[in-house]
């Protein structure tokens, strides 16, 4: 096997690689001679057919699984002799090859940079802590309280309206006969929130306690049910008791609603659950900081490919998060307001661009993201590799039990598929195997505390968390990783 280099730029490298016509016809007498014990032929007993008629009846077929494990071998042995790192798969392309003669192609490969990374030791970071104070614990329990409705003991001598509890027999006809589904006794519903089908509730608002109410109600045209879509029917509603919502108190009460001892456990878990919360925020804006650092540290070039790769990645989302927005404004004819996030990598605009250049600017922007990502990877990876840094088999065990717990119900299948995809394990064990670095990293750097209020923690990292810290990035261009 000959191999020229014939491109040196950058990372990438070409070379034309000229396998002799000798080894192929070797290889495939080799693939000849196995099949020849294994077919069957009329008039020979098994594993007795001549090779020359094996030959005519098979070589040509054999011939694409021969050259396709000599490509694959002699690019091995070329990577493997040259100790070449690629960043990707190999691109091959057979620029010359007939049966009898040589067989000729060209490898292309892209090469992972090399590159030093910096003195950890110089990092200077601060940690922000927030401290769970009694009143946002109060504030929390409010929240709570006023999430899990409560209606008065008895009912009222009044009209329905919107937001009360009402106790009802319904039954509905469907040409005269009741269809499944459509009658029940003691059902309790409240006005706004029952999920009846459109026009059933509207019968009921001013209407009091003892009233019977007779109405039409066509169904949707597509509705769930096929049986029922689009038809005309006929409701019969006894209005039973009204109850009006009432302030929810906080107190012993809702935390045995919510499935505790009291009110002191109540409290006790949101506190927890606040703390826990704080902690995750604070990692996030360390980490990120110090990814920031990193980026500007770090200034090496990286893989197209690579690049390319994760361009799409980026650019695809960002395309499905203005549909999904669009979609979502479309359906409520409203704005809503996004919160930050301080992990984004990209925080782009919530408007699809207008034309090209504003395609074209978001389009930078992604690819600049892109760039540091995998910029970011690489460095991440290299520290990792240097400082024997792995996920071990009981941690990725645990996470694939946690992505599984997501899914209740199918936590066995959702197993089952992560561990036979070698795609999906990967996009597990990548965040376990980079906060392992990043924590390593944190172990070196010179890292100091300060303590904040809640808001300052919760504040937009783009913004400035005090009259002491001005922010070391503008938006979107210093997007972090992970």
């Amino acid at each position: 096997m000959q191999v020229t280099e014939i491109k040196s730029e950058g990372l990438r490298r070409e070379f034309k690689v000229v396998v002799p016509a000798a080894d192929i016809e070797r290889q495939l007498n080799s693939r000849l001679k196995e099949l020849s014990h294994q077919v069957s032929l009329p008039g020979f007993r098994p594993g007795k057919v001549p090779l020359d008629l094996v030959r005519k009846r098979y070589a040509a077929s054999v011939m694409g699984e021969v050259l396709e494990r000599t490509v694959s071998e002699s690019t091995n042995s070329a990577i493997s002799e040259r100790s070449l790192q690629p960043a990707g798969q190999p691109k091959i392309e057979v620029t010359s090859f007939e049966e009898g003669s040589d067989l000729e192609y060209t490898l292309a490969i892209e090469l992972l940079p090399k590159f030093e990374p910096m003195d950890f030791g110089k990092l200077k970071l601060e940690r922000l802590k927030a401290e769970v104070t009694d009143e946002k614990v109060e504030e929390a329990l409010k929240t709570l309280a006023s999430r899990h409705q409560r209606f008065g003991e008895s009912g009222v001598d009044r009209p329905a309206k919107m937001g009360d509890q009402l106790r009802i027999d319904f039954a509905g006809k469907l040409d005269g006969v009741a269809f499944e589904g459509g009658s029940a006794k003691d059902w309790r519903m409240i006005l706004g929130q029952s999920g009846f089908v459109k026009g059933f509730e509207e019968n009921l608002i001013g209407r009091k306690a003892g009233d019977e109410v007779t109405f039409d109600l066509r169904f949707p045209d597509d509705y769930g049910s096929p049986k029922m879509a689009g038809k005309n029917t006929i409701f019969t509603v006894n209005i039973k008791e009204i109850r009006e919502p009432v302030e929810t108190a906080v107190d012993d009460r809702l935390g045995k609603d919510l499935g505790l001892e009291d009110l002191a456990t109540l409290r006790k878990s949101v506190r927890e659950q606040m703390e826990r919360e704080y902690a995750a925020i604070s990692r996030a804006r360390l980490k990120r900081a110090l990814l920031d650092q990193l980026a500007e540290a770090h200034d090496f070039t990286v893989p197209q490919g690579l690049v390319d790769n994760e361009f799409q990645a980026i650019w695809n989302q960002y395309h499905a998060e203005q549909d999904h927005d669009h979609d979502h404004d479309h359906d409520h004819d409203h704005d809503h307001d996004h919160d930050h996030d301080h992990d984004h990598d990209h925080d782009h605009a919530k408007t699809k661009p207008a034309d090209s250049k504003e395609e074209e600017a978001e389009r930078a922007e992604c690819l600049e993201v892109a760039v540091r990502r995998v910029r970011l990877g690489l460095l991440l990876g290299e520290v990792g590799r240097r400082n024997n840094i792995a996920v071990t088999p009981e941690e990725l065990t645990r996470a694939v039990f946690a992505e599984a717990a997501r899914y209740p119900g199918q936590e066995k299948q959702v197993v089952e598929f992560i561990r036979k995809s070698p795609q999906a394990l990967g996009a597990i064990r990548a965040p376990l195997f980079e906060d392992k670095v990043v924590d390593f990293v944190l172990e070196v750097a010179k890292v100091t505390e300060r303590n904040v209020s809640a808001e300052e923690l919760m504040k937009d990292p783009d913004e400035p968390i005090s009259s002491e810290a001005e922010p070391k990035s503008k938006g979107r261009k210093k997007a972090g990783k992970g």
